[in-house]
C-alpha cells in the first residue's frame, strides 16, 4: 500500500525541515540527511548523537515513522 510509503515520506520531509532550520550547521548534518532519506536508522542515529539533546531528541521524534520501511508490505 502507498499509505505506508506516504507516512515514511512525510516523516522524512518534516524531520528534514526541522533539521535544516535547527541543525544545518551541526556536524554530520549532510550525512544525517542522506541517512534519513536512505532509511538507514543506525547511521542516522549515530550521526545525530552529538547534537544538542533537545534538537536530537526532537529530530528522533519527528523521524520515527521514517524508519518503518521494514514493516511495509
Amino acid at each position: 500500500m502507498n499509505s505506508n510509503r506516504d507516512k515514511v515520506r512525510r516523516s522524512q520531509e518534516i524531520a528534514y525541515k526541522f533539521m535544516s532550520a535547527m541543525a544545518g550547521d551541526l556536524p554530520g548534518f549532510e550525512e544525517a540527511t542522506r541517512a534519513l532519506f536512505a532509511g538507514d536508522h543506525e547511521q542516522f542515529h549515530s550521526l545525530i548523537s552529538s547534537w544538542p539533546v533537545d534538537v536530537r531528541d526532537y529530530v528522533r521524534k519527528l523521524s520515527a515513522s521514517a524508519f518503518q520501511r521494514e514493516h511495509a508490505t
